[in-house]
């Protein structure tokens, strides 16, 4: 790879992340990607099986490469770089921003996946197959598990995993870096296993973010600060986030704005709307209304 120009090495990333993280590419992907002739994308698909003939082998039926057993990268992927890159849809393109000299810092990942775990719930996400994991969980430590993973979210301080759960019958989260062991299963998947079946998913539910009304000396530097219209910030969130999102932005979720710590700049003006929610658990301030308040 280091005695390769730099478009060749990009080309050959593509390749092998797709491989990696998707299972498969054809061709006609490779063409599409970088905008270039059939003959030179069957140069570089030629190239990268002379320095890896065991990754992948062609399907003359589907007309497409596929990951083969003995898969092993040519490429270091980051974990969390490829995650990022999997959620902007595999764009995989340079953006403007990157070859500029512009000083930027991020706070520092805790949090670090395996890239070999994402690359088979990737696989298993694109492809609608189940997985069978080795999962450790903070309330029952480690077991086995049968899922059948639909979305990857980042919900803010972690990856977690969006799946059906045979073991529970239920759609579930599961943190990707808790997960130990993971491999394709060839358990029959179905349509309510997947993300049409999931409610939580499926459902949005409205968001009404003011200032918060006793924390703030000065609610116009909040309503700067996230753009608000007519001191509010109207988002549709899907259920199954909320309690993530309400959490990553401190909202005060109480019925009367009694969070009052330095760090609760939002309150959530219309409460009622989180009815029916799963993980509220994670909203600051939020308790479930009685039987007469409903």
């Amino acid at each position: 790879m280091d005695n390769l120009n730099y478009a060749q090495q990009q080309r050959l990333a593509f390749i092998d992340f797709k491989l990696m993280f998707v299972g498969h590419f054809t061709r006609s992907e490779v063409v599409e990607h970088f905008r270039m002739g059939l003959s030179n994308a069957t140069r570089d698909i030629n190239l990268y099986k002379e320095l890896a003939p065991q990754n992948l082998v062609y399907d003359n039926a589907e007309k497409r490469y596929f990951q083969t057993n003995n898969f092993k990268p040519i490429i270091n992927h980051n974990a969390n770089e490829s995650l990022n890159k999997l959620a902007s849809q595999l764009s995989g393109e340079d953006s403007v921003i990157n070859s500029m000299s512009i000083p930027f810092e991020m706070p520092s990942q805790l949090i670090a996946p395996d890239a070999d775990i994402i690359a088979v719930l990737t696989q298993a996400t694109l492809n609608k197959k189940a997985v069978k994991i080795g999962y450790v969980s903070l309330s029952n430590g480690e077991s086995t598990r049968t899922i059948v993973p639909h979305s990857i979210v980042d919900n803010g301080l972690r990856w977690h995993i969006r799946a059906f759960d045979f073991q529970s019958h239920e759609f579930r989260d599961f943190v990707i870096s808790r997960i130990v062991k993971v491999q394709l299963s060839d358990k029959k998947v179905s349509e309510q296993h997947q993300s049409i079946s999931d409610k939580q998913w499926m459902r949005f539910v409205p968001l009404e973010l003011v200032p918060h009304p006793k924390n703030i000396q000065h609610p116009k530097a909040i309503e700067l600060d996230y753009s608000m219209t007519d001191g509010k910030l109207l988002l549709e969130v899907r259920a199954a986030l909320t309690g993530y999102v309400l959490r990553q932005w401190n909202v005060d979720c109480s019925e009367h704005a009694t969070q009052t710590t330095p760090e609760h700049h939002l309150w959530l003006a219309n409460r009622p709307t989180l009815y029916g929610v799963d993980n509220l658990h994670l909203a600051s301030g939020y308790e479930q209304p009685t039987q007469s308040q409903i």
